[in-house]
């Protein structure tokens, strides 16, 4: 099985060195409509396909966090907040690692999901 990276490869590859020739059949009015947007239907093809399977690896992923139980350690974790993990962390690394200033505040609130932004901040 391939991996994404492999999909974009062949993508961005002229040669496409790992290609595969596959048949399909498309209604005729969907490979007219391919037709008059891009002359190179297989480039098309493949850029629609690994876009399809990017977008379902993302869905498998939300899903597989939403469905995810949330153990005790998890959840103080999130209680305490990045701040506080990071002040945790030995001084000198902390700001090598990550850039504090950077991102979005989020919390998670069990049976709501995850909040951004202002409801975030409030507690």
């Amino acid at each position: 099985m391939r991996t994404l990276d492999e999909y974009t490869l062949i993508m961005h590859t002229k040669s496409m060195p790992i290609s595969e020739r596959v048949t399909i059949t498309l209604p005729r009015a969907l490979v007219e409509a391919i037709d008059k947007v891009d002359a190179n239907r297989s480039g098309f093809l493949a850029r629609a396909a690994a876009r399809e399977l990017r977008r379902r690896e993302r869905l498998a992923l939300r899903k597989a966090l939403d469905e995810r139980p949330w153990s005790e350690e998890d959840q103080q974790l999130t209680d305490a907040g990045f701040q506080a993990w990071a002040d945790a962390l030995p001084a000198d690394d902390v700001r090598a690692m990550v850039d504090l200033d950077a991102g979005a505040p989020v919390r998670w609130v069990p049976g709501v999901g995850w909040l951004e932004g202002d409801d975030a901040q409030r507690r």
